[in-house]
């Protein structure tokens, strides 16, 4: 079966939420990964989403961000420091 296609199904009905502020947090055994929103205004962020996790799988994630983003800027070139 093709992965993208199982990956479609496993996603149905997951909603989406921007995120442009993150915060990390961390225990002898787990990595806390926050997610929100930061407003120009001056309001307190907003965290939307938590992400609770092991040290072993976070570093998995921190190799797939780091090849996602290397795939990205090969395609749509260097992508600017905010």
């Amino acid at each position: 079966m093709d992965e993208g296609v199982e990956f479609a199904r496993a996603a149905d009905g997951l909603e989406g939420r921007y995120s442009n502020f993150f915060q990390i947090g961390f225990t002898a055994f787990e990595l806390i990964i926050d997610f929100g929103q930061s407003y120009p205004d001056g309001h307190r962020e907003r965290i939307n989403t938590r992400v609770v996790t092991n040290p072993a799988y976070a570093l998995e994630l921190l190799n797939v961000l780091r090849n996602s983003i290397a795939n990205y800027e090969q395609t749509y070139g260097a992508i600017p420091k905010p």
